[in-house]
């Protein structure tokens, strides 16, 4: 019992350290950020100092954090601290508070017809391809809700629908920020190449990204209208988790895996597979929109800015964790086709995705 208590001991020691390690260059990053741009003022690099954004700091020094762990031999042990999750999930509730509901009210119904188009076009597209290349069904289903939905997120909900193995769900992870962080500055490129109106580009960006983090850091570079929309894009088809989850539930335990004992998935489950976030999202913008109505726009504009500084904070904190958590391992291991999958279904949903984009958010405002 002692050995036990001392080993949780231990591992609680070394997940606060690593909580440590990602504020600690949370805090550096919100350094460079608010400095660079002065201090490269009338240089050669003002251009390029004023156009990098807290995004593209904060994955580097995670990237550049996580080797100098890894080098040293504590990442792993470190590693529990890392919550990714957590922080995206708190600023994206935070974000809330800086959309009006009418914003949201305005680009639900596009943005729900966006999502099912998309989700049943590129899963089925990379279920289908997975299941021609001889993919695991279990890794087909892990893979074709990440690309598909919201990457990792469903990816870890997929994995609790069909009961993955562990390093089927590390692999689709690692999958899902190897191809994350490229889109990162390659969509918001693309989008000043196209000439993209910023709802259209928080469309395209929001229905394609995989992670909800990097969606955000996407969105932040382009702007902020693009940031708004593409985040109720991904928080729609974070809403559709739920749905997904449970029908790759029913599938696995009456097709794949059936058993005379197999229990119909019922309301309780959807709700347990639900994004929670989500809600927390809308009211958050609910709750501000009155507080402004209320108060009037200039009166609650500081409270809405400290809420503002809160939410950069915790995305900071959330793509420097995507850097430190970034793993090649896991990719080296399973081999070429699920790598090929998913960068099939990431070009369809590229294509796909920009074209719903245009077609639907053309006439959005924000």
């Amino acid at each position: 019992m002692t050995d036990q208590r001392t080993a949780q001991r231990n591992t609680t020691v070394w997940a606060i350290g690593g909580v440590a390690v990602v504020v600690a260059i949370g805090a550096l990053v919100r350094f460079l950020e608010q400095t660079v741009p002065d201090a490269a003022e009338g240089s050669a690099f003002e251009g390029l100092a004023g156009a990098i954004e807290y995004p593209i700091y904060a994955i580097a020094l995670g990237l550049l954090g996580n080797v100098v762990l890894t080098l040293l031999g504590v990442r792993e042990r470190l590693a529990a601290g890392f919550r990714t999750e957590f922080f995206i999930k708190t600023g994206l509730v935070l974000l809330g508070a800086s959309i009006n509901f009418s914003v949201i009210v305005g680009a639900a119904g596009p943005a729900v017809l966006q999502a099912l188009v998309l989700i049943t076009v590129v899963f089925g597209f990379t279920w289908w391809l997975a299941g021609r290349l001889g993919v695991d069904d279990k890794l087909r289903a892990l893979l074709a809700s990440a690309v598909s939905i919201c990457g990792v997120s469903a990816a870890i909900a997929a994995a609790g629908a069909v009961q993955a193995k562990k390093e089927q769900l590390a692999y689709t992870a690692s999958l899902v920020i190897i191809f994350a962080i490229p889109s990162i500055f390659f969509l918001p490129a693309a989008v000043g190449w196209l000439g993209l109106p910023a709802p259209v580009a928080g469309a395209w960006i929001g229905g394609n990204i995989d992670t909800t983090a990097a969606v955000s850091a996407a969105g932040a570079i382009v702007g902020e209208e693009a940031l708004q929309i593409a985040t109720i894009v991904k928080t729609t088809q974070n809403a559709l988790l739920g749905v997904v989850a449970v029908a790759l539930t029913a599938y696995f335990a009456l097709k794949v895996e059936r058993s005379g004992s197999a229990a119909r998935p019922g309301l309780r489950e959807f709700w347990e597979r639900f994004p929670k976030f989500v809600l927390g999202f809308l009211a958050a913008s609910i709750i501000a929109t009155i507080y402004g109505s209320v108060l009037g726009s200039a009166a609650a504009k500081p409270a809405i800015e400290i809420v503002n500084d809160f939410r950069t904070m915790f995305l900071i904190l959330a793509f420097v964790s995507i850097g430190l958590e970034f793993r090649v391992a896991p990719l080296r291991e399973a081999g070429w086709r699920p790598i090929a999958v998913f960068a099939s279904a990431t070009v369809v949903n590229l294509g796909v995705g920009l074209g719903l984009a245009v077609l639907l958010f053309s006439g959005v405002t924000v």
